[in-house]
């Protein structure tokens, strides 16, 4: 029966082959062991390719000690060791057949995973043999971070430009649905989509990631003089609470609408009418609810349409099927006043 040899005597025998191969190559191990990028040696006469030699980037990058590394198979860091797509790389590179960077997922002694490109040269002896491979490591772990925050960043592109274009196509089809006149088309295509252009502009300083419910207001009316002569007509009474960026463009269009009619028809077409906007929010089984109320006084006297408008119908749009909200618009004689409700569980984009 053959006599298997134990741990100590394999360790025995690594090191051995490390002190000759430190022996033999001098001042390149002395190199390879200062240098800042990870670097190992394997034998490539053995079974699995042990290591031989591991420089302290390479520890510093695994989180092991030597004495762990010497005399290891290899692919032992590899985070699936029978990925055999990942095996099928690793041996093109360390034949030189690889057209491509070998990008393989290993696990550290922590069980944290980390990616790395690998990139092997063999080493030949006196009569050309393969002796040993000589294998550097690139941390990819910030590179693949920045490609993930790369392609979230394009989906999320993906996803407002979709969202923006739906909102044009919309402002373009009720438009052309409500009149027949090009000219008058063209200035309620332009008036809603100088809102909308608004309310990008807002989203944009705030890096896209929430909106204050006072900003939006403040940039949705800003147009029609508020902050001019009628300033002092108009009370605006409510906290600048977090919306999220589609709540906060479906909104900037609802303003840009009413603040329209009011100008046009409403308290703002006269010098004496005012409006109050508040908003209160209210807990309810399905989470929290905005409740805003746009109300107009002491303007012309009010008669309710004949028939919905194109401004209401880009209202009830924006808030009811974009936000799944609810709008109440109430013709009374003594102004107009157009009741919001629509959720604020949180300010995330969805």
């Amino acid at each position: 029966m053959v006599k298997m040899p134990d741990k100590s005597e394999q360790q025995k025998d690594a090191e051995a082959e490390v002190e000759g191969f430190q022996h033999d190559l001098g001042p390149f191990v002395v190199a390879a062991e200062t240098t800042r990028m990870a670097m190992v040696f394997a034998d490539a006469k053995e079974p699995g390719n042990p290591i031989i030699f591991a420089n302290d980037a390479f520890l510093a990058l695994t989180g092991y000690d030597r004495e762990e590394v010497l005399g290891q198979p290899f692919n032992f860091l590899m985070a699936d060791g029978a990925d055999a797509g990942a095996l099928k790389r690793i041996k093109a590179e360390f034949e030189a057949n690889s057209e491509a960077s070998t990008e393989i997922l290993y696990r550290r002694k922590d069980g944290s995973e980390f990616w790395a490109a690998l990139f092997a040269n063999p080493v030949r002896d006196r009569s050309g043999a393969i002796v040993q491979y000589f294998t550097s490591f690139v941390d990819l772990t910030r590179h693949k971070e920045e490609q993930a925050q790369s392609r979230m960043l394009i989906d999320e592109l993906n996803h407002r430009v979709k969202n923006m274009l739906a909102t044009v196509q919309s402002i373009v089809w009720q438009a052309s649905r409500a009149n027949s006149d090009p000219k008058v088309i063209r200035e309620a295509v332009e008036s809603r989509l100088f809102a909308l252009s608004r309310s990008h502009n807002l989203l944009t300083r705030e890096n896209w990631h929430s909106a204050g419910l006072l900003d939006v207001l403040h940039d949705a009316l800003e147009p029609f003089g508020v902050t001019d002569g009628r300033a002092e007509r108009l009370v605006i009474a409510g906290e600048n609470i977090r919306l999220s960026t589609r709540a906060a463009l479906a909104l900037g269009i609802a303003f840009n609408e009413l603040a329209t009619n009011a100008v046009k028809y409403g308290a703002f077409s006269n010098d004496k009418g005012s409006i109050r906007i508040d908003w209160t929010i209210e807990p309810t089984s399905e989470g929290r609810r905005l409740v805003l109320s746009w109300q107009e006084k002491d303007g012309p006297k009010v008669t309710p349409p004949l028939r919905k408008g194109f401004g209401s119908r880009v209202i009830e749009r924006g808030l009811t099927h974009e936000l799944e909200g609810t709008v109440q618009l109430d013709y009374r004689p003594d102004g107009l006043i157009c009741t919001m409700n629509i959720p604020v569980s949180g300010t995330r984009d969805g």
